[in-house]
């Protein structure tokens, strides 16, 4: 199975749905979400390599009980032929990767990748410093919702961990456009109470999913 794609993780119908969540939860909030989907925030190569080497071994001692060799001359070619069909089949099978990576190494992949994005797609441009990511990323099943100075000066990131949870496991359960549509909504509902629409405001970010 290959990584899930961010361009085909929504349906068009879903990804209008998204847009319309965002424009109808910035209505009462000077505040600008901005909802992005990633396949994955890193290519994990060091578990890609530990991966191919421990199923090359494994392969390995397979050939070699089955062949009646088990010795040492046998194992070592027999491993180093496996290497290269290993490291092929786990590259791309995403759920090989998975027990190689820890926890800790995702959350903070996928933080760092979160704010490289919000810096990538400008969300920092906004006027009062109000726009608000909420960062899917596919593989490593995490969303982190990551807001602007201005926001951070009044609301903590703990504020939205709750809310990012929340999605995560709309995501798992099969319901991800319905969760992130909740997500934007209660988003704007705290935007508004710390951020309220002023009369001179206007649009500053699309509001279109970002793939």
């Amino acid at each position: 199975m290959r990584d899930e794609s961010a361009a085909d993780f929504f349906t068009p119908e879903e990804k209008e749905r998204v847009r319309l969540a965002v424009k109808a939860a910035e209505l009462s909030t000077s505040g600008e979400i901005a909802p992005m989907v990633v396949n994955r925030s890193d290519s994990y190569r060091e578990a890609i390599t530990l991966g191919a080497v421990l199923g090359a071994g494994l392969a390995a001692v397979v050939v070699a009980i089955v062949s009646h060799h088990v010795t040492i001359w046998t194992y070592i070619p027999l491993t180093i032929l496996c290497y290269l069909p290993a490291r092929l089949l786990v590259a791309r099978v995403p759920s090989l990767q998975r027990p190689f990576i820890s926890r800790q190494r995702i959350e903070e992949t996928v933080r760092e990748r979160a704010v490289r994005a919000f810096y990538e797609k400008g969300l920092y441009r906004t006027k009062q410093e109000t726009g608000i990511l909420i960062f899917i990323s596919l593989f490593e099943r995490k969303v982190w919702i990551l807001g602007d100075r201005g926001i951070n000066a009044r609301i903590p990131q703990e504020s939205w961990q709750q809310l990012a949870g929340t999605l995560s496991r709309g995501i798992r359960d099969g319901r991800a456009c319905d969760a992130l549509c909740e997500v934007i909504a209660a988003c704007g509902e705290e935007l508004a109470r710390h951020f309220p629409r002023q009369a001179d405001d206007r649009d500053e970010l699309s509001n279109e999913l970002r793939v």
